[in-house]
């Protein structure tokens, strides 16, 4: 692998990290802000439990894919390459 595609490939996944990381603070944000909006009006049924059950889900996703994701090699793409012709 060349120093060109290594460096690509880390700013890749520093794009990702990042990505993850602006995913949880916006989550956290619009979780306590539906708090917020159901400590004002009466405190009844819970309901934001389902507002940050969504991002639980998405953040399981998220970071799932990031602990699973690995970069193409030159071989993969060799092959499907192959397989299109």
């Amino acid at each position: 692998m060349s120093n060109d595609a290594a460096r690509q490939e880390a700013i890749q996944r520093l794009h990702q990290r990042r990505g993850f990381l602006n995913y949880v603070i916006g989550a956290v944000v619009v979780s306590l802000f539906m708090v917020l909006i159901w400590f004002i009006s009466g405190r009844g049924y819970f309901w934001p439990v389902w507002v940050m059950g969504g991002f639980a889900v998405g953040l399981i996703f998220y970071g799932v894919n990031q602990v699973m994701h690995k970069p193409l090699t030159e071989d993969q793409i060799q092959r499907e390459m192959a397989k299109g012709s």
